[in-house]
């Protein structure tokens, strides 16, 4: 009989930083408007006023979660690029201390004797691949998209907008800040889970779970927040 022949297909999530930068934008555009249209409502009994305040901090906020994610990620290339540059110059300066090196990483991962030389020998053979090596295995850097960074601007400051936008359509639509102020916290916080809950299918932990840990955790800071608000207004 022939034997079957098994396609075994490995499902890898490969768009984390991608993710991460969403939930950073999200995060914070769900909870620190939600905390300064409620601080504000406590204050004054006008809904227009509630949303124009919340409308203005949107484009603040936006434009620096946008302007640190883009310095963030260039810190990352630059940082990668000083890392590069100092292994490439070691290599040719100290070639016994960095094949030393090699040989202890090949060590922690259980290979020695013959094999670990061989390896060592293959490795620092090719300066590219050799400098690639140590840049993975000893510092644990991997090489960023220098596009990223305009692209994490991007998202960050387009996400932290689309979340801190709902909290405040229900101060959009219902004219007493009270009110407006209770449905925005029912809002807010099925929104907190609902983030949750796609950002957990999306990186493969349970999504129940995942909606809860985000529903919890932004429940609280949106709290704290909101107490702070309350406190100075």
């Amino acid at each position: 009989m022939p034997v079957a022949t098994v396609t075994h297909v490995e499902k890898h999530f490969n768009a984390g930083e991608a993710v991460r930068d969403v939930v950073i934008g999200m995060a914070d555009g769900l909870t620190v408007p939600f905390a300064l249209a409620a601080g504000i409502s406590g204050a004054i009994a006008a809904s227009h006023i509630v949303v124009t305040a919340g409308i203005a901090e949107l484009a603040a906020g936006g434009i620096a979660m946008g302007v640190g994610g883009y310095l963030a990620a260039r810190t990352d290339v630059e940082h990668y690029r000083t890392e590069h540059a100092r292994e490439e110059r070691e290599t040719r300066e100290l070639p016994d201390v960095e094949r030393r090196e090699v040989a202890e990483i090949l060590e922690s991962y259980g290979i020695s004797g013959e094999t670990r030389d061989r390896v060592v020998q293959e490795v620092s053979a090719d300066t590219k691949r050799w400098v690639e090596f140590m840049m993975r295995f000893e510092l644990g850097l991997e090489e960023p998209d220098p596009k990223r960074a305009l692209r994490s601007a991007l998202t960050i400051g387009f996400s932290y907008v689309v979340g801190g936008l709902i909290p405040l359509v229900p101060y959009m639509l219902i004219a007493g800040t009270g009110r407006a102020l209770i449905v925005s916290a029912m809002v807010t916080l099925c929104a907190l889970f609902a983030f949750g809950f796609v950002k957990g299918r999306l990186t493969g932990i349970a999504p129940f779970r995942g909606g809860l840990q985000t529903l919890v955790t932004g429940g609280i800071a949106a709290a704290a927040a909101f107490g702070l608000a309350r406190l100075v207004s």
